[in-house]
């Protein structure tokens, strides 16, 4: 009985030594200083130990010079091989435009249907499709009896005149000497001034020909084997766009047999909708665009329809296009910008020079630390330029071209220096 006591006695000590041991080791473990020396209670003012605070208006270390840290210095070369061109960023014009559809057709002022002005049979075609040719030259040679009949009136007319001039001369002469009744005189007189108006007859038909004067001079000596040449020549320097005559072919005064274009410049005519009638006027500059890698060119209207096409709905307007280079080609659809209003800006730049990092747009200033990062606020625009809002001031020189390549190597520099200073 006594030994169960004992036993008991010491399960009950082993216990309460068990819990005992349990909540000092506890404690220890929630007290914030255990394990740590004491240290004194820090004195109003006085610095943590291990800790040195910044005095006021110094600057981190680790983001000195914060302003500037995506600024990149490059050196002449650098700037040379991207290809860095600097404006600077002044106040100007926003153009704003409208899209019209058009298409390049021939200049009908400067284009002409040539037909034979004598019927006749066709000798020599001496010009091609295609063909340019000079004012005056000859395209075509026909023989015309028409034109033989034509020209033996005029002859004829020339000699009956000389022949009514001389006995008019002589009647005179014997009416003076009272030689010639007065009656042979009128009737000599009334010949010769028959013989005059017939000449002056036949050399009107010649001359509707085309005969010039030197060549009507010339005529009575001519031979008689071009009494029947007829030839056909170019009104004007051009090219040849149809041809409608073969050898041997019979023509009439009526036939087409070619038609020349003078193609140095031609007419683009663009259709105006409804909604852009009030804008589109006569005068306004239009940026002409082909596609198919066909240069822009610029035009001003020169007409602008007073009517609207009851199918189409749209009206006309004419550019006359100079196409020296004969990029313009008839039958080619085109794209007309017009400009239908002008709007001041404060600051604008080049649209080139306007760049996006992280969705938002900036341009790159060059200052005295190299090309910064701005960020810019962007209003209208047009082909050329930009509107800034905020974000770049007047007289501040910016990267007009080489932008785009700029920008990688500042994007590049940035992150090498965020992971250099571990961010």
């Amino acid at each position: 009985m006594k030994s169960k006591n004992i036993i008991i006695l010491i399960v009950i000590l082993a216990a309460a030594l068990t819990a005992t041991l349990f909540v000092i080791n506890k404690t220890k473990t929630n007290d914030p200083h255990a394990g740590h020396d004491d240290h004194p209670a820090n004195v109003e003012g006085d610095e943590a130990p291990g800790h040195d605070e910044h005095e006021e208006g110094d600057e981190d270390p680790d983001h000195a010079d914060h302003d500037h840290e995506e600024a990149i210095a490059l050196t002449a070369q650098q700037i040379k091989d991207i290809g860095i061109k600097l404006e600077t960023a002044q106040k100007g014009s926003i153009e704003t435009f409208v899209n019209l559809p058009g298409e390049v057709a021939v200049n009908s002022d400067r284009m002409a249907h040539i037909v034979p002005r004598v019927p006749g049979v066709v000798l020599e075609v001496k010009k091609k499709l295609g063909d340019p040719v000079k004012a005056g030259e000859v395209m075509a040679v026909i023989q015309s009896r028409e034109l033989a009949d034509a020209k033996g009136a005029y002859l004829a007319a020339i000699e009956r005149l000389d022949l009514a001039k001389s006995i008019f001369q002589r009647e005179e002469k014997l009416r003076e000497k009272k030689i010639s009744s007065e009656q042979e005189y009128l009737d000599a007189k009334k010949v010769f001034a028959e013989a005059r108006i017939e000449k002056r007859s036949a050399e009107q038909k010649l001359r509707a020909l085309g005969f010039s004067e030197d060549y009507l001079t010339s005529l009575p000596s001519e031979s008689e084997k071009l009494l029947t040449r007829f030839e056909i020549t170019a009104p004007f320097a051009g090219t040849i766009l149809e041809k409608h005559v073969t050898l041997g072919e019979v023509v009439s005064n009526e036939t087409g047999v070619f038609i020349v274009a003078d193609l140095s410049t031609v007419w683009v005519d663009l259709q105006i909708y409804q909604k852009y009638l009030m804008s589109v006027r006569k005068g306004q500059k239009v940026l002409i665009n082909a596609g198919n890698s066909i240069v822009d060119a610029e035009g001003t209207i020169s007409y602008v329809g007073s009517f609207v096409a009851a199918k189409s709905r749209t009206a006309l307007a004419r550019i006359v296009m100079d196409n020296k280079d004969g990029r313009f080609r008839p039958g080619i659809f085109v794209t007309a910008k017009v400009a239908t209003e002008t709007t001041a800006a404060a600051v604008v730049v080049a649209k080139g020079a306007i760049q996006t990092i992280e969705a938002k747009k900036c341009v790159f200033v060059k200052d005295a630390h190299g090309f910064e990062t701005r960020f810019v606020t962007t209003g209208k625009s047009d082909a050329e330029k930009i509107e800034i809002i905020s974000g770049l001031k007047q007289g501040e020189k910016y990267v007009s071209k080489g932008a785009f390549d700029l920008k990688a190597k500042i994007v590049t520099s940035t992150l090498g220096s965020h992971a250099g200073h571990g961010h």
